[in-house]
């Protein structure tokens, strides 16, 4: 809670921890050590004496979710606390994303702070909008008050001619790769490239400055209060399936129709007929839903839509058994002698965090919050889950830890945030004091880890890759002659 950040939770040196490893690779010296200290404290006194109202603001968020971009009145909610901030904010990115830039000196490294601004759909859940069954069951909304808080405590006049760099609050949308079938329409129409927010964002240059970034994701996995940092996720393909069949009545000659929905559920039994082939390293995980299965119960379905996913612990394991789920998809259609579109969407690619990054920030988590307050993952360890934190780890160092700060299961119709705190306000405080670590001292800990970084991709290396995922298969398999 908030005592623990006045009172420097179990471990109130006067040097932080994330300092000394920073000494041995830039030098550091004692008097430079002690400036960056009181930045830090005096940042994580601004961000703290805010606390109630960056709280509030994340949970006004939460009582107004919309799904990914839709979120216009979160977007306009964010823009409004950057420009009370005195920052000018760039609206309307990735349809309703945003940014603002603060500059410390001219030239230096970019660090991007990020918040997600996207609800899920989950209608059964107590707090979930009755018309549209929209609901922050992940924790999107707690992050717009992590990136708010951050943003106040690295206004701080104390902070002017003593970074060097700037510091990015950019809010993204659609994180959570949902309504499909309207993301593809939009992508049809030229009015999105790619269907998710950072995705988007990097095709359309948002970050073409930023040199790394970070963001904080909450966790319910019953370790109050405490952060986990490293590990990886998977990466996905999008399938968005059209079975099309013939229409016919169901009781006086249903023998004149084509059941599309039959055809998907054939799909179906095939998928998971294929499971116990899954080998047991690669993380694969398929699923879906049909979104459509017909329109009358008397009418043989003469169409079905199917949305599903299939992850992996990388792209290469994806893309394989996409081939062998799109086999299925053509099975059901070949049983029923109906026909199926396929329409493949790039999903997101696997993170990988920086260690560098994730270091400094437990580091500075230990500080203020006690030696026992950070887990380490292993590099390798997959979480399971999708982000499209993962594209841009292709492209720049990131990290993406996590604070555990609710209850239930995430994207359950029971997970809700009962830490505030943890959720919104430590977080709001370690990513501040990461960015003071990578932009003091002429921005070494920043140089170093670009200088020593390798991303896999440039950004248009990034974007090709991403275009050439996107793929349409059609299979007719009606009787001829």
């Amino acid at each position: 809670g908030i005592t623990d950040f006045q009172n420097f939770s179990g471990n109130n040196s006067e040097e932080p921890p994330a300092n000394q490893k920073i000494r041995k690779e830039t030098t550091l010296t004692k008097a430079n050590q002690k400036l960056i200290t009181g930045h830090k404290s005096v940042v994580r006194d601004e961000i703290v004496a805010r606390g109630d109202e960056i709280i509030e603001l994340a949970k006004v968020v939460g009582a107004n979710p919309e799904p990914g971009f839709d979120e216009l009145e979160t977007s306009e909610r964010a823009a409004g606390c950057l420009e009370s901030l005195g920052l000018d904010v760039e609206r309307n990115l990735a349809i309703t994303g945003l940014r603002a830039t603060r500059q410390f000196s001219p030239g230096g490294p970019t660090v991007a702070v990020l918040g997600e601004l996207d609800s899920l759909r989950v209608p059964a859940h107590p707090d979930a909008n009755p018309e549209t069954g929209a609901v922050h069951a992940c924790g999107h909304h707690a992050q717009v008050g992590q990136l708010i808080g951050a943003a106040i405590g690295l206004s701080s006049e104390s902070l002017a001619g003593h970074l060097n760099g700037s510091v990015a609050f950019i809010a993204t949308p659609a994180e959570e790769f949902i309504d499909v079938g309207r993301r593809l329409l939009r992508h049809q129409t030229g009015e999105l490239g790619f269907m998710s927010g950072k995705q988007e964002m990097i095709r359309i240059g948002t970050f073409d400055d930023v040199d790394m970034a970070m963001m904080v994701h909450t966790a319910s996995d019953g370790s109050k209060g405490t952060f986990s940092v490293g590990g990886a996720s998977t990466a996905h393909v999008v399938q968005h399936v059209r079975f099309t069949g013939k229409a016919a009545h169901a009781g006086g000659a249903p023998w004149d129709g084509v059941n599309a929905l039959q055809a998907a559920n054939i799909s179906m039994m095939a998928i998971n007929a294929l499971r116990e082939t899954f080998p047991a390293d690669d993380t694969i995980r398929v699923h879906g839903i049909i979104t459509s299965g017909g329109i009358a119960v008397n009418s043989i379905p003469g169409e079905a839509i199917y949305e599903g996913r299939v992850r992996g612990r990388d792209n290469s394991i994806v893309d394989a058994m996409a081939i062998r789920i799109e086999n299925c998809f053509k099975a059901g259609a070949l049983a029923m002698g109906g026909v199926v579109e396929i329409v493949s969407m790039p999903g997101y690619m696997a993170l990988s965090t920086d260690e560098t990054m994730d270091e400094l920030f437990a580091q500075n988590v230990e500080w203020f919050r006690g030696g026992d307050s950070v887990f380490r993952r292993q590099s390798l360890t997959s979480m399971g889950g999708s982000t499209d934190m993962g594209d841009l780890s292709q492209v720049m160092p990131v990290i993406h830890p996590f604070v555990s700060a609710a209850i239930g299961t995430a994207h359950g119709a029971d997970y809700v945030i009962d830490d505030y705190e943890a959720a919104v306000v430590a977080p709001a405080v370690a990513m501040a004091m990461t960015v003071i670590d990578l932009l003091s001292n002429d921005a070494l800990a920043a140089e170093s880890i670009i200088a020593e970084s390798s991303p896999p991709m440039t950004r248009q290396e990034y974007i090709d890759a991403q275009q050439a995922r996107f793929k349409v298969v059609n299979y007719d398999a009606r009787p001829t002659g």
